[in-house]
């Protein structure tokens, strides 16, 4: 008699891993790891978010899950951290700063959104 793990991806998403995995370099095998346990951490946050809205409230499984899977950086700030590279980059070319300091400007200048 063989026990099933709850969370056992489906045969189409196992297919799709294997598919992925054909002729890969070690790098694209790590792909494939991370979205498995991705997929796993997805399965299992929603099932306590359940549970919590079954047991406590709606709200209490949104925060939940607004705080296990936050929103990825709004483009503004993945821009910011981009300059911030750049900025302590050693490349030395005419008006660096200047350029750096009219794109911070400009970024600083949009909306957040």
């Amino acid at each position: 008699m063989s026990k099933q793990h709850p969370i056992t991806p489906p045969p189409e998403l196992v297919e799709q891993w294997e598919a992925e995995t054909a002729h890969t370099t070690k790098d694209e095998m790590w792909h494939v790891a991370v979205q498995a346990a991705q997929w796993g951490a997805d399965q299992e946050l929603e099932a306590c978010c359940s549970e919590i809205q079954w047991l406590k409230s709606a709200s209490a499984a949104m925060k939940l899950r607004a705080a296990r899977r936050p929103s990825p950086p709004t483009l503004k700030e993945q821009a910011l951290t981009a300059l911030h590279t750049v900025e302590t980059c050693t490349d030395n070319y005419r008006n660096r700063d200047q350029h750096i300091d009219a794109i911070f400007q400009a970024l600083m200048a949009l909306p957040d959104a």
